[in-house]
């Protein structure tokens, strides 16, 4: 499974608008997410308009490649388009800029001793 973290800038005057939107996501888009592989899909939005987002995804391409065969889609990214700075024409499920991840707790979990993961600390 691959974890992806990504960064997009939402206007500052459209802050209110761009929540309200998400919090009546068209269940037809959230079936399609679903569909396409977009696991544990999270969103989050600091007060200056930073958007932070994570999914699980067996791989990144084959998800986009799988929602941009969603009809639903297109429309979607059209409308939500507007809320964004710094796209360049992209739409915003392909113009995100992703970020590394560098630690991951179960992962540097996984390379301990299994004697020492489990072992309480005094």
């Amino acid at each position: 499974m691959q974890r992806v973290c990504f960064q997009l800038q939402v206007k500052p005057d459209r802050l209110d608008e761009y929540a309200e939107r998400h919090r009546a996501v068209w269940p037809e888009m959230l079936q399609a997410l679903k569909r396409s592989g977009w696991n544990n899909y999270s969103l989050f939005l600091r007060r200056d308009g930073l958007l932070i987002g994570y999914v699980e995804v067996e791989s990144l391409e084959q998800a986009q490649a799988a929602m941009d065969a969603e009809p639903v889609n297109a429309r979607w990214q059209e409308q939500m388009g507007e809320f964004f700075v710094d796209l360049e024409g992209a739409r915003p499920d392909t113009g995100f800029v992703e970020l590394q991840e560098v630690f991951h707790l179960e992962d540097q979990l996984d390379a301990v001793e299994p004697s020492t993961t489990h072992t309480p600390q005094n």
